[in-house]
């Protein structure tokens, strides 16, 4: 399909969408997001919104409202990450998800599949959308930052299957954090499949550690 007739109802559906403020509360765009997103989504079509490497950063801080600087991305994120360690203190209790600071101010939130997911699918279990809820309040919250979703898997199967497996997932947790209101230009997701183990594929310990969907949360930076 022409990237103009792709562009056209992603473009609509963005615009109809509220935008939120750092309460998460939600708001009508401004002229300057509404900008930004028409100059994205007609720019680049879906590659500036599925593949945060090629989303254009002037457009992205307008569609946050302007990016952070100095001292307060800092303050910004460690904020965020204690708000999504109260939120989700069961969770972590429960050794189902860390969150952990990662380089650069970003955070790295990781969710075992097992919670997520039955093996071998990618459809998100009923009782794991509570904890995607918190998730998107908190990301609702702190409006200036993006969310890349990334699925990875265990060794067991094909590269093939894993991978496909992988962005499958992946692209699940994008698709319900867009439908809970978080700003989809925000939204980045791809797979992985086997190929970043954190543990040892050899034990089923192992594999169910590497069976996990990330969110690596990254604040907008003013230039």
């Amino acid at each position: 399909m022409h990237k103009s007739l792709i562009a056209l109802p992603l473009m609509a559906a963005l615009l109809s969408a509220c935008a939120t403020n750092d309460l998460g509360e939600s708001r009508d765009m401004t002229n300057t997001e509404k900008g930004a997103i028409i100059g994205t989504v007609s720019g680049a079509a879906l590659g500036a919104l599925i593949n945060k490497d090629n989303r254009g950063k002037g457009a992205l801080i307008g569609a946050v409202g302007g990016g952070l600087a100095g001292t307060g991305v800092g303050y910004y994120m460690d904020k965020q990450a204690k708000d999504l360690a109260l939120q989700l203190k069961p969770e972590i209790d429960r050794g189902e998800i860390t969150v952990d600071k990662a380089a650069n101010n970003a955070l790295l939130v990781s969710m075992t599949s097992a919670t997520g997911f039955d093996t071998n699918s990618s459809v998100i279990k009923p009782g794991f959308t509570t904890t995607l809820d918190k998730i998107s309040r908190v990301l609702n919250q702190y409006g200036k930052t993006t969310v890349t979703v990334i699925g990875h898997t265990d060794s067991v199967g094909s590269d093939a299957f894993n991978q496909t497996l992988s962005e499958k997932r992946a692209q699940a947790v994008l698709d319900y954090f867009a439908g809970k209101n978080v700003n989809p230009i925000r939204l980045a997701a791809y797979g992985k499949g086997e190929s970043a183990p954190r543990a040892d594929n050899a034990t089923e310990a192992g594999r169910a550690l590497n069976r996990r969907v990330e969110l690596l949360i990254e604040p907008v930076v003013a230039d």
